[in-house]
């Protein structure tokens, strides 16, 4: 179970889904529904929900965020959205590091890295996504591919900035699968992620940083890894598009 000294986030990443309409929704209906959460509630919606969300959510518990967001402050970067626009429309946190921004739009851990730094600058929270690949993971090699992916994209920021983000453990592989590590499994991997942290920034910094599961989270099994010691949250992905299992995943 996580610790005391942690407020678990449960955060849906919602992916391309949802018209404002339906985001709208959704959050209206999740309000009544998590009045007695124990968990923190975050949503990351797409781009043209983030207004809409945000309104709908305000004087409520749940945070709207997005799923993603470029480095640069203006340009001529047809397509992307800045730190600064998310902000004005009402986001509270990003997903950076996601493995399909990684791995469908070719993102660099360099790329990632300018992303942190920019949201860091800009006062959104960071919820970063680190996962190995199903090759990875047969090579047993999951290890050393966070702690590149750690090193690479936040390894130069402080300790007080460390310690306000989350950090997200994908496995590639289990991403929309249906299938993911055992609990127990995933708790060592945590376990390393907060001894990383603790050997770069102290453990007092580690102790505090909030470490999410994500990876075909499922209402029957996010007990199971909330009652790990070093999972503090579940990043959800086609679980969280329905209320009725988003929230059985809320009050887990």
């Amino acid at each position: 179970m996580t610790s005391l000294n942690r407020t678990p986030v449960i955060a849906g990443n919602w992916k391309m889904h949802k018209t404002i309409e339906e985001a709208v929704s959704f959050v209206k209906g999740l309000i009544p529904l998590i009045k007695d959460a124990q968990a923190k509630v975050y949503i990351a919606v797409p781009y043209t929900a983030i207004r809409p969300a945000a309104d709908a959510a305000k004087s409520s518990p749940i945070m709207i965020g997005a799923q993603n967001m470029n480095d640069e402050s203006e340009g001529a970067f047809t397509g992307e959205i800045s730190a600064n626009m998310l902000e004005d429309a009402g986001a509270q946190f990003v997903i950076l590091g996601h493995s399909e921004r990684r791995h469908l739009f070719n993102e660099t851990t360099d790329f990632i890295h300018r992303k942190v730094k920019k949201a860091i600058s800009e006062n959104i929270q960071i919820i970063f996504c680190v996962g190995e690949t199903e090759q990875e993971h047969k090579n047993r090699k999951t290890e050393e591919v966070l702690k590149k992916q750690l090193e690479e994209s936040l390894g130069d920021i402080s300790a007080e900035h460390m310690a306000a983000i989350i950090l997200a453990y994908e496995p590639v592989w289990a991403i929309g699968s249906d299938h993911s590590d055992p609990p127990e499994k995933v708790q060592t991997i945590h376990r390393f992620c907060r001894q990383w942290i603790s050997q770069k920034w102290g453990d007092e910094t580690a102790q505090k940083v909030i470490i999410q599961y994500g990876g075909s989270v499922h209402p029957n099994d996010a007990k199971d890894f909330m009652e790990q010691s070093d999972v503090d949250g579940l990043l959800v992905g086609g679980a969280s598009l329905t209320l009725k299992s988003f929230n059985q995943i809320i009050h887990y």
